[in-house]
């Protein structure tokens, strides 16, 4: 088959080479024939001004060869200029590209069907142009990825191995030391699969093959439970939560309500990790703007350095790595919780200035209102 398929190929291009190279004989023959043509015509003149002399029909006769060859001249000149030329050009450019340079372009003289088989060649250099950008920063972000799965991997194995080591040697002999070393062991653990699990959904966001359950949804109900379970998580962490409804009118949205949760859980939980150990206040702000739903989320942390504002979304960024890593971050919570919400149609804004906190703000498409 693959030998077929080589041999059907290479059929095809000793038939581009040969009509290649009939273009190039015609277009050389056209050159070469013009200046013999002028002078063939330069001698029947000057035979008929020798042989009939000065009189009228052969002076009629010279004028009709000589508008006849110039016209001729002429349409030689511009089917090269029109033509050919362009032809040549754009062989070069199909060259480079095949060549894998793909920053080409053609100028295109002339406003023909040549002129816009140009036009359509440039566009498609641009697009295969914009298309390796895209595939070399995929490739860059797959490395990327890769190497800090790796090291994010490697850190928490590393620990488990050398606890699991020191107590099988018999070296940890108080049962206070021994429960500490389970406890850290099991701390890693949970961090491993914690890892995994949210590399395996975002994987599954990257591929588009996330499967979300959307239903029709009363965001009011919807908030006022999740603000309900949240106050309470933080209360024992000796936290706040503040909850207001400024909605006039309850409504509706799609959303798939396991996942929705999800994204917010990693907004919120976003605040607590990097909010003060004592005295943290988050506060949450249901409202419409328009045709969209706005759920802000507002905290008093220390808030995000401009300079790394615009990465927080970015994965596996962490503005503090030595202080989330206890907390169990993976760096991927706000870039899922990003994913998460743009597959139900909205989007999520940051707000935040250093020392005085920051806002998350998500937005979701109102489905329809309800009358109350």
């Amino acid at each position: 088959m693959r030998f077929h398929k080589k041999h059907k190929l290479d059929a095809v291009l000793y038939r581009h080479h040969k009509h290649h190279r009939e273009f190039h004989n015609y277009h050389r023959y056209l050159r070469l024939t013009r200046p013999l043509a002028l002078v063939f015509n330069v001698v029947v003149v000057y035979l008929l001004f020798y042989w009939v002399g000065y009189k009228a029909i052969g002076i009629i006769l010279a004028v009709l060869i000589s508008i006849k060859e110039l016209t001729q001249l002429f349409f030689m000149w511009r089917l090269e200029k029109r033509i050919f030329q362009p032809i040549v050009e754009l062989n070069r450019g199909v060259q480079e590209i095949a060549r894998g340079n793909y920053d080409v372009n053609i100028e295109c003289r002339v406003e023909n069907e040549i002129g816009l088989l140009i036009a359509s060649f440039n566009n498609m250099a641009a697009k295969l142009q914009a298309t390796e950008k895209l595939q070399q920063e995929y490739e860059d972000n797959r490395k990327a990825l890769i190497a800090n799965i790796s090291h994010d991997l490697k850190t928490p194995i590393t620990s488990i191995q050398g606890y699991i080591e020191a107590i099988l040697d018999g070296t940890v002999k108080s049962p206070d030391k021994m429960e500490k070393y389970l406890q850290t062991i099991d701390h890693n653990a949970a961090y491993v699969n914690k890892l995994i699990d949210d590399l395996l959904l975002f994987a599954q966001l990257d591929m588009n093959k996330l499967e979300l359950t959307f239903e029709e949804t009363l965001i009011r109900g919807f908030m006022n439970d999740l603000a309900e379970e949240f106050r309470f998580e933080l209360e024992e962490r000796n936290s706040q939560l503040h909850y207001v409804d400024s909605l006039e009118q309850n409504c509706t949205v799609r959303m798939d309500g396991k996942r929705f949760y999800q994204a917010m859980r990693n907004i919120i939980g976003n605040a607590v990790k990097y909010g003060p150990e004592k005295d943290l206040v988050v506060k949450v702000d249901l409202q419409r703007q328009g045709d969209f739903v706005r759920i802000a989320v507002r905290d008093n942390g220390p808030g995000i350095p401009a300079d790394k504002l615009p990465n927080i979304f970015d994965r596996f960024y962490r503005i503090d790595t030595e202080r989330t890593k206890d907390l169990m971050s993976t760096g991927l919570g706000l870039a899922i919780a990003r994913e998460l919400i743009e597959a139900h149609g909205g989007n999520i804004e940051v707000d935040s200035r250093e020392g005085a906190g920051s806002c998350f703000t998500v937005s979701l498409p109102i489905h329809h209102l309800k009358r109350d």
